[in-house]
């Protein structure tokens, strides 16, 4: 089956008859129809044939980043990624450590709360909305600051869309000797990421994103010897990583009930993932998307948040138009009606939305996006779609 009827085949009618739309989002997105169906049979959660798949899915994601088996451990957790996010930074820094958060967004935020909660020592470096933190401007805040053990980085941050310079503040991180922790929820699978080039300790992301699994759980790529040295760190029986690494290294199985469905649906996107030509290919395709949304988008009238050299693969934010017939609600549902998704903005200053290139999406399905765009401005009588001052 071709990509382009792959793509097709992914919108299955829902209960009603009607083709569910095209969800461009960072995630959950439009999964392929044979990922969906991988979803159809029960598996019973201590059985061999479902172990199988447990440790096929912890190899192969080992291999993605070059990762050595004797050298660094792949845990998977259920629930979203921020339980994994969450579990990671409990793991990783020591009760008496002290991060430093590069923000500049909503989940460089929400990691700064989580260390609120958790009760360790930090401090955040923001950029606001638009900007990324450069390799200098971390220098400096570690070579000021001695005390700080870790620092955590979002690869993607896509409340605006951002992809933040990892390898160039991975390199100043490890020359200091720190601890380095990326959230990679919205880039890994699509991005090139790899323990040869970048030298991280901690690596967090989930499998309804670019691997275009569905929700459910989460997965950390750590260093063993890291992974070993954080007993009694974890602040909760559920999300302590070294006990259920420890399970899954002696029986094979999750120390708790897994979503079963959703694991078998990853073995087989993760098949999917490989066909298309691993992280390669499925960036050349996402970056197609998005050159072909953001140059449809900028002929309608529409401004990017972001500057080119820092837009992703994965979402792009823009400004919402200053016309005063624009509202974003009537703009969405519009879009619905015609078959696709796309989310509010997250900005702290600016109206915006935003519309994800990722998920089982094509050239073809974004024409039709800009098309729709096309008619619900048109319904909605909105003709400039420049922002507002």
């Amino acid at each position: 089956m071709s990509l382009a009827t792959a793509t097709r085949a992914s919108c299955l009618a829902d209960e009603s008859g009607q083709e569910a739309p095209y969800l461009l989002t960072p995630g959950p997105l439009t999964t392929s129809a044979t990922t969906k169906a991988a979803m159809l049979r029960d598996w019973g959660s201590w059985d061999g044939d479902f172990n199988r798949l447990t440790a096929e899915i912890r190899e192969r994601l080992l291999a993605m980043v070059g990762a050595p088996r004797d050298t660094y451990a792949c845990v998977p957790l259920q629930g979203s990624g921020t339980f994994a996010v969450e579990a990671a930074l409990a793991t990783a820094i020591d009760r008496r450590g002290k991060a430093l958060v590069l923000a500049n967004g909503a989940y460089g935020q929400r990691a700064a709360r989580i260390l609120d909660v958790l009760g360790r020592a930090h401090v955040v470096h923001d950029k606001g909305d638009y900007l990324p933190p450069r390799g200098e401007e971390v220098a400096e805040r570690l070579d000021a600051d001695p005390e700080i053990t870790d620092v955590f980085l979002v690869h993607c941050e896509t409340s605006s869309g951002i992809l933040n310079p990892l390898a160039e503040i991975a390199e100043v991180v490890k020359a200091r000797g720190k601890g380095l922790i990326v959230d990679a929820m919205s880039s890994f699978g699509a991005v090139p990421l790899a323990t040869e080039t970048v030298p991280f300790d901690v690596m967090v992301s989930s499998a309804n994103k670019c691997l275009e699994g569905v929700p459910g759980f989460g997965f950390v790529i750590l260093r063993q010897d890291l992974l070993a040295a954080s007993a009694g760190r974890a602040h909760s029986l559920s999300l302590d990583l070294l006990e259920q690494w420890c399970y899954m290294e002696r029986t094979g199985q999750w120390r708790f009930t897994p979503p079963t469905h959703v694991v078998a649906a990853f073995h087989t996107a993760l098949a999917e993932h490989r066909a298309e030509g691993g992280v390669a290919g499925r960036l050349a395709r996402y970056t197609r998307n998005r050159d072909r949304l953001v140059t449809g988008m900028r002929e309608l009238g529409f401004a990017t948040l972001l500057e080119d050299r820092w837009l992703s693969p994965i979402i792009t934010t823009f400004f919402s138009p200053g016309h005063p017939a624009f509202e974003f609600g009537r703009f969405y549902a519009e879009l619905k009606a015609r078959g696709f998704v796309i989310y509010p903005g997250k900005l702290t200053q600016a109206e915006s939305f935003r519309i994800g290139c990722i998920g089982r999406l094509d050239e073809s399905v974004i024409a039709r996006l800009l098309d729709a765009v096309r008619e619900a401005l048109a319904a909605m009588g909105v003709d400039d779609c420049r922002p507002a001052a």
